[in-house]
């Protein structure tokens, strides 16, 4: 990231102590409260992090009560979310705004450039500030994937088929995230977009030579340099590089890291997934996401796997995979203390969020 800032909504990132105590796992909890089985995972010495999914949410005070309870397990545990835009976006009722699909702003770059770029820090800023009221501490976005117009998985969460206006209107979209002290996180390197199969269910494929991924799909993450925070290998096998899907390939995490200069935090796609099938058990995919360079591992919709991983998982997170997390995680700022509500109402007072709802509204409205 391009330095940490102290905002208005409270929060700085990149600026805590190492998470000493936090390990390598994230994983997820069973549903809107907090259960005695979830209790005991999030107090594992290898739990890093929590993600949330839709299953988790009621509204906003039941998620500002969940946060909080997690929270008060771990301090400091990354608490995050997919919450892209589109049809990724977890939470869409009781005040969270509908927020447009990262191809409506490829396609109003399209019209207009400069309008294009201020809708993409207006959507970034709403989307993060929303979930920063709501306690939630990071978004897995954005996607930085090329629309090639094959990808089902991908589709409409892409930006655009040019690398040139993906890295832009990301920049942008990273910059109202970070306007609302909240860290970003690129996925799916090298690119997802050209293989036609879904992840989630299938082993997709990509058949093109290392130059042309580099040259084209990759080139967002060289771009976006040091103002990428985080990436997320795609499950995808590129068998002219590597045999091995992205994220269990120490050749692609190599690239990523020594070629591309990215000094941020690598996640592990979800281990639960299809695509990650190809590594093994869900142990031994946990070890060859780790051992290839990712600082966490996602296992997600899996409680008895996250259990093996807790229970048996042999590898600790080295010291600078931990400086690294705890950089995502923002700090207490001027808002600590306050009661949810009394943070949304600040929210809904603040000239900065009220303009980018504005821009925003009327982006999905055209």
């Amino acid at each position: 990231m391009e330095g940490a800032m102290q905002v208005e909504t409270g929060m700085a990132v990149g600026m805590i102590p190492p998470a000493a105590g936090f390990g390598p796992v994230m994983l997820d909890v069973a549903g809107k409260t907090l259960a005695p089985d979830d209790i005991r995972r999030l107090r594992h010495p290898l739990t890093g992090g929590v993600i949330l999914f839709g299953r988790n949410y009621e509204d906003r005070a039941q998620l500002c009560a969940l946060t909080a309870a997690i929270h008060a397990e771990r301090p400091g545990l990354l608490i995050a979310v997919d919450h892209e835009g589109g049809r990724v976006q977890r939470f869409r009722s009781d005040g969270f705004t509908r927020l447009p699909a990262m191809r409506l702003l490829g396609q109003l770059w399209e019209r207009d450039v400069l309008q294009g770029t201020e809708a993409a820090t207006a959507t970034g800023f709403v989307l993060a500030a929303e979930l920063r009221a709501c306690g939630i501490d990071l978004s897995f976005t954005p996607v930085l994937d090329l629309d090639y117009g094959q990808s089902g998985v991908i589709g409409d969460r892409a930006f655009h088929r040019d690398p040139r206006v993906v890295t832009l209107l990301a920049k942008s979209l990273n910059h109202g995230l970070l306007l609302a002290g909240m860290a970003n996180c690129g996925k799916h390197f090298p690119g997802h977009g050209f293989a036609q199969a879904d992840s989630h269910v299938a082993m997709p494929v990509d058949e093109r030579e290392l130059a042309q991924i580099l040259q084209d799909d990759a080139r967002p993450y060289q771009w976006l340099g040091m103002s990428l925070a985080a990436v997320m290998p795609a499950h995808v096998i590129y068998p002219k590089v590597d045999s091995r899907p992205a994220g269990f390939s120490k050749k692609w995490l190599s690239i990523l890291r020594r070629d591309l200069g990215f000094q941020g935090v690598i996640f592990s796609d979800d281990l639960s997934m299809e695509g990650a099938s190809v590594a093994g058990d869900a142990l031994a995919r946990a070890e060859a996401a780790l051992a290839a360079g990712c600082d966490m591992v996602l296992m997600c919709n899996s409680p008895d796997k996250a259990d093996l991983l807790l229970a048996k998982l042999n590898r600790k997170q080295s010291l600078a995979s931990a400086d690294r997390v705890a950089a995502l995680v923002p700090q207490p700022g001027p808002e600590q203390g306050m009661s949810a509500a009394d943070r949304w109402n600040r929210l809904q007072d603040d000239p900065r969020y009220r303009g980018a709802l504005d821009i925003v509204r009327a982006l999905m409205k055209d």
